[in-house]
């Protein structure tokens, strides 16, 4: 009894018993620690989005192992947690480390997500792996199916999800302020101006500089295939080439499309089309517009979601201004547009909202609260809180793998659209494009001697 009621305490807690599809990995069955014992965490990738993620980590026990490519980051990270062992092969790290190990977080490139990830759980360790979750779709099909196999607590970082303001957005939709929805667009202010893809670059560079003394190169390439080094790659614009990084759709759509995936309860498109600029084999276009079609989910209808990245004919690639009643764009944000009125969130995470036309909504009042509330502040340490809460109370946070796994497939899949150049229909049972061979090599990369999943 004491079990089942510390379980149902803990998802009334973190707004799990509202949204059943946030906890389909269920309850994991690896070993727990209970809230007086000290964690003891690995960070893997300790330089941008990790520095924070492994400071994060120390707020909630003690860094024993860090890990990274590059010398620079990982021997400053190093001096913050001294006693933490160094490491640039997480492989080596795992195997070397997992007795002393609890729980692991993934901050590295895109194509060395799902790699790492899987390695660890396999090995029992909970995992926080940064967003997109994966590469590709294969990859998102199988750290899934691995989640729910290791039963440990996972989460992706996509830390809007913790924010209190796309709860009360996902309660106003859901108690059907806005009526249903059938149409929702996203928007991001992705690449422009945050690294180099086409039409800038869209051929890798003749130069091939030696490598710094600090870079490890091979294993910055992981999984991908061997090429020269260069510093267009590494450390940061490597998002915008498609060996390593998933370019604004991978980036972004896991934060801009969260809250209209969670409130509209989407699993897996049937079909996917895009519009873009010239496509090279090498870095992401200019600009897109993929459209998503997902089917009727029991009383809930069919939904038709349009995500647009990029600038086209010198302006951003946004939706139609007349959609937005009058509102000033935003540089990313999304729209979901019911039969009563339309939910506008001009916010990365969709954690602000207007409901439109505003005059329409004048004096509502807010619907029943069903999802409890983080409380303000910083969302990402809080995300964190709430992955570290699951491993006590041995259940899975909000954005687990068994969810995170789904958006991130179901997103990425508007890569393989523009790659493949004309609609696809896609089999979410078989994980197949059903109307273009082709597009297999897009759903499934080849992994470099020596990596596997």
């Amino acid at each position: 009894m004491k079990r089942q009621s510390n379980r149902r305490d803990f998802l009334k807690q973190t707004g799990l018993a509202g949204l059943g599809f946030w906890v389909a990995g269920g309850v994991f069955a690896a070993p727990r620690k209970s809230p007086n014992e000290k964690l003891s965490f690995a960070c893997i990738g300790v330089g941008g989005k990790g520095e924070s993620d492994t400071e994060q980590a120390g707020h909630f026990g003690n860094i024993v192992a860090l890990c990274d490519c590059d010398d620079h980051p990982l021997d400053e990270m190093a001096k913050k947690f001294p006693k933490a062992k160094k490491y640039h092969d997480f492989r080596k790290m795992l195997e070397e480390m997992g007795k002393s190990i609890d729980a692991v977080t993934v901050s590295t490139p895109d194509h060395t997500h799902a790699a790492a990830s899987i390695m660890a759980m396999k090995m029992g360790k909970h995992v926080y792996c940064q967003k997109p979750l994966t590469h590709d779709a294969h990859e998102a099909r199988m750290i899934r199916e691995v989640a729910a196999k290791s039963k440990v607590a996972t989460q992706m970082g996509n830390q809007g999800t913790a924010h209190d303001g796309i709860r009360r957005a996902i309660e106003y939709v859901q108690a059907g302020v806005i009526g249903p929805v059938k149409e929702v667009h996203v928007w991001t202010n992705r690449p422009t101006g945050f690294w180099k893809q086409a039409p800038e670059v869209t051929t890798r560079p003749k130069e091939t500089p030696p490598i710094p003394s600090h870079v490890h190169w091979d294993l910055f390439l992981g999984p991908a295939p061997e090429r020269p080094y260069n510093p267009i790659y590494h450390p940061f614009h490597w998002r915008g080439w498609r060996d390593f990084g998933t370019g604004a759709l991978g980036d972004m759509a896991c934060h801009t499309a969260n809250m209209a995936f969670l409130a509209l309860k989407l699993g897996l498109p049937t079909g996917v089309s895009a519009e873009h600029s010239e496509v090279n084999p090498e870095t992401y276009q200019a600009w897109a517009t993929i459209t998503y079609e997902f089917a009727a989910r029991g009383e809930l209808p069919p939904v038709k979601l349009t995500w647009w990245e990029g600038t086209k004919d010198g302006k951003r690639n946004l939706p139609p201004e007349d959609l937005l009643k009058g509102q000033k764009p935003s540089t990313s944000g999304s729209l979901l547009i019911g039969e009563k009125g339309t939910l506008y969130s001009p916010n990365d995470y969709g954690a602000e909202f207007t409901l439109l036309p505003a005059k329409d909504f004048e004096g509502v009042k807010d619907p029943p609260r069903k999802l409890p509330r983080l409380g303000g502040g910083d969302e990402d340490l809080h995300q964190k809180m709430e992955w570290v809460r699951a491993i006590q109370n041995g259940t899975q946070p909000t954005s687990n793998f068994a969810y995170a796994s789904v958006l991130t497939e179901a997103m990425l899949l508007g890569n393989v659209a523009v790659m493949v150049g004309k609609k696809i229909h896609y089999d979410g049972e078989t994980g197949q494009v059903t109307n273009a061979p082709e597009a297999a090599q897009y759903l499934q990369r080849e992994y470099r001697k020596g990596w596997t999943l």
